[in-house]
């Protein structure tokens, strides 16, 4: 079978062989170019190069060749691929048709509210994770296993926009005003900013990190996108939505955002563990002055946020738990640093939180999946 590229679903048949009663003429010699010589450029002599030794890979300032993959220095950065293509998914994969209804007849003002400004924030924010990866990140890394990870996770945070943009639009909301939130709303637009100022400098395409202080600029930016970023705020963001999920509404939303959770969890995991390996093979470390401004700063940002979120409890959830869990979640990313806990009286308020991440992709689809959606034409009904 050949693929039709005038319509690519489309499979056609090659053509049938001729017959012995069908042939067709043999084209005729073209004697005159054959005839002209040829005059090809004399080959240089290929120059010998050395193997490539993994010990000799480094996160960034490597100087083997990026385009050769193994053997591995860092086979956890592989896994962290493999890990991520079997959590693939896509948004036409789940039913949001009990969402609407949930939206339209069961919400309260209050909780569409809740609703619409954490769909607000989080639209921004992946086209933000997105860039700064794509951009920033992942041209500044030194050894292909893990630009191979990054290049996934750029494709991720696509998925995620793709996703935010599917709720917007099934529910149909108003894309305009939804998608400006981010300009217009103080709470949301100050955690922007922030994200904004703390990863500018890294998105320098001449940024040199041989320099020690460009180095330690570039680390603490990226402490910031892996441990704050995608670590707390994005980990925390999803809560208000689980909690609605709890009492039985708007499931749909709340199961596409467990996805978009199992790739965050691994965005972070991944963006802490090369956070280290820098610090361990560049001998350097974080300055911890600049580190505890980092999360003073991003908690108020977050209590802002929270208070605009949730200006009255919402039946399960309330701006002081959402803060809180910050907090908790902080002291986590922190220790997994191994830095010291920003805020070592944080409770763990929202236990059920974690849970969102470990769902199990045995569910059948066949009772969630939209029926109009086929993967690789594998469904007939």
């Amino acid at each position: 079978m050949f693929l039709n590229w005038d319509d690519p679903i489309a499979a056609v048949r090659a053509p049938a062989r001729p017959t012995a009663e069908h042939v067709e003429p043999a084209a005729a010699p073209i004697t005159a170019i054959a005839a002209e010589p040829r005059h090809t450029p004399p080959v240089a002599a290929a120059a010998t190069m050395a193997p490539i030794n993994p010990d000799d890979k480094r996160v960034i300032n490597g100087h083997t060749d990026i385009n050769q993959l193994a053997p591995f220095k860092y086979p956890w950065a592989w896994e962290y691929f493999l890990n991520a293509n079997r959590n693939h998914w896509t948004p036409l994969d789940i039913n949001m048709a009990q969402d609407v209804h949930d939206y339209h007849h069961k919400l309260t003002p209050e909780e569409r509210h809740v609703y619409e400004n954490v769909l607000a924030y989080l639209t921004t924010s992946d086209i933000l994770a997105m860039r700064n990866i794509g951009l920033a990140v992942m041209e500044k890394m030194s050894a292909p296993e893990l630009q191979i990870y990054q290049a996934r996770q750029v494709y991720e945070e696509a998925l995620h926009t793709w996703t935010y943009q599917h709720c917007i639009e099934t529910l149909g909301l108003e894309q305009g005003e939804i998608y400006n939130r981010y300009r217009v709303v103080p709470a949301i637009n100050g955690k922007i900013q922030i994200a904004n100022r703390r990863l500018h400098s890294i998105l320098r395409s001449d940024l040199d990190l041989t320099f020690p202080a460009a180095l330690q600029e570039f680390l603490m930016a990226y402490i910031f996108f892996a441990a704050v970023f995608e670590g707390c705020w994005f980990y925390n963001g999803f809560s208000p939505i689980f909690a609605l999920q709890r009492r039985g509404l708007m499931k749909g939303t709340a199961e596409q955002l467990q996805y978009i959770m199992r790739d965050e969890v691994l965005h972070c995991g991944f963006g802490i563990r090369v956070v280290k390996q820098i610090m361990r093979e560049e001998n350097i470390q974080p300055d911890a002055d600049t580190l505890a401004q980092m999360w003073q700063e991003a908690l108020e940002a977050e209590n802002a946020y929270a208070r605009f979120l949730l200006p009255r409890p919402i039946l399960g959830y309330s701006a002081e738990e959402h803060i809180e869990q910050f907090r908790h979640v902080a002291n986590r990313r922190a220790r997994q640093l191994g830095v010291t806990e920003p805020f070592p009286s944080a409770e763990n308020v929202l236990p059920w939180l974690d849970e969102q991440a470990n769902l199990r992709k045995e569910k059948n689809f066949f009772e969630t999946r939209v029926t109009e959606y086929q993967t690789g034409g594998g469904l007939r009904w």
